[in-house]
């Protein structure tokens, strides 16, 4: 009797192990384990294909190799992967060669003011950059509280 119960005591551990490293291994990607099952392909939407020139999303203006839009992200206030950001144009429209305008409620931006996104940074891909408003429509003076 006393086998008996050790052999069903190490069948029981032995279970239990191999239970943890499937969930532990099957989660962090291996195919041969099911990781993929979870997991969606991204497509490349029309204009976010690698090597094509940035948009500003201000002015709309293409961007060549090496030009940046100013911006300044902040830190998270939740711990988590999105972040807020202010955008202020690119070198074509901060200069006054093109009209700012804002993407969300099309009105005409003056030189001070931003445009409000969040930045959500994902490991492995680029971040992708989700446009709010201006200071005028989601700012903290907009009336919206």
């Amino acid at each position: 009797m006393r086998e008996f119960l050790d052999v069903l005591i190490f069948v029981v551990i032995g279970v239990a192990l191999l239970w943890f490293g499937y969930t532990l291994f099957a989660s962090s990607g291996i195919p041969a384990l099911g990781g993929e099952r979870g997991q969606r392909k991204l497509k490349p939407k029309g204009e976010s294909k690698p090597g094509e020139p940035q948009t500003c999303p201000v002015c709309s203006a293409k961007l060549q190799g090496g030009e940046l839009v100013s911006s300044a992200a902040f830190p998270s206030l939740n711990g988590g992967k999105d972040r807020f950001m202010h955008i202020r144009g690119c070198i074509y429209c901060l200069t006054g060669g093109r009209e700012r305008s804002c993407p969300v409620c099309k009105i005409m931006l003056y030189e001070n003011e931003i445009i409000i996104s969040r930045l959500f940074e994902r490991p492995g891909h680029r971040s992708h950059v989700h446009v709010i408003g201006c200071s005028r429509c989601k700012g903290p003076r907009s009336g919206r509280l």
